[in-house]
Order: structure tokens, then sequence, then C-alpha cells
């Protein structure tokens, strides 16, 4: 097993960044790993981000060793992933939103570009992550998601009979396509 030395948390500051911190926090403790909090954004409209940081880090600072960072800029996923080879980190810790369909298109997903770009393992951590001493009622029953295209309960964006059925039209589009040039 490889040895983790150094765990990066980037954070949004979002409340899916609690449970994020936390668990960043205990694998730094159980690892005896420094903890990198980490946070890409722009400081100038965003002066709120260095004291929370040192708060958190004075916080988290009591059980671990503890860095802070701030970086400006926009591609958040490259500057995180840049700032772990930086620091040769042998753990990315990150909240993630849990965002799907049309908001995960539009928006994007920092912590998927993290996942796939990053040199290291990444740990994405659930905003719906519950406090393990909280037990889950058994009678809940989670709502499943439903296909963008005919609205059925679904686990995919597009369900299996939507997605044969539009590689149909395509094929056939294709094959259309190809006669007429002929």
């Amino acid at each position: 097993m490889t040895a983790v030395r150094q765990i990066l948390f980037a954070t949004d500051f979002s409340a899916c960044s609690e449970n994020a911190v936390r668990i960043a926090h205990d694998y730094a403790r159980q690892f005896g790993a420094r903890l990198h909090l980490y946070h890409v954004g722009w400081p100038a409209t965003d002066p709120v981000a260095p004291p929370f940081l040192k708060k958190l880090a004075d916080d988290l600072g009591k059980d671990v060793p503890v860095v802070t960072a701030i970086e400006s800029g926009i591609p958040a996923a490259e500057l995180i992933t840049k700032y772990a080879e930086r620091n040769r980190v042998d753990l990315i810790v990150l909240g993630t939103h849990g965002r799907t369909g049309f908001s995960r298109a539009l928006i994007g997903s920092v912590a998927e570009r993290v996942v796939r770009t990053a040199r290291c393992p990444v740990l994405t951590v659930s905003c719906r992550v519950r406090e393990a001493a909280v037990p889950e009622p058994v009678d809940v029953v989670e709502e499943r998601r439903r296909c963008l295209v005919c609205a059925k309960a679904s686990d995919d964006l597009i369900c299996e009979t939507c997605r044969v059925h539009i590689r149909g039209e395509a094929i056939d589009r294709k094959q259309r396509e190809e006669r007429a040039g002929r």
C-alpha cells in the first residue's frame, strides 16, 4: 500500500465541503498526513475566503499539520491537479454537489474533471453523506432518477430503451445518407 503523507482538501466553501473536510481530516489523522486546505477563487471578489480558510486551519490543525493555499483562476480542476502535482499530494479529497442531468451538463463538475486528470487517487464525498451515528429509517425509499427522454425511472440520464431507440434512428439516418450519396 502506498503511504499517504500529503492529503489535499479542495474546497468551494459550500455545504458539500463540510462533509468532505471532516473525512479529509479523519484520513489525515489516521495516516499521520499533512492536510492541505486549498481554495480556487477570486480573492478580490471573495474576501471571506482567506479568513475562513485560516479559521478552518486553526480548528483542524490541533490534530494534524495543516497548510493553506488560495489561488485565483477559472479552470479550478486544472489548478487543483497542478497544485497536487507541485506538492506531491498522495490523495485529493473533494466534496461533490451530485448534480445530474442538465445542471451537470451546463455547469460541469469540477470533481469529475479532477478525477479524470489527477495523477493520484481522488476521494469524492457526496453532500448526502450522513453521520455514522444517525441510523437511516427503514421505511424511506430513495427516489430514483428519471430518463430525460421518456421520464421513466432510470439509474442513467437516458434509459436503455431510449438509448437503443436513439441509436437505431442514428443508424437508419446514416444508412439513408450513404444510399443517397451513391
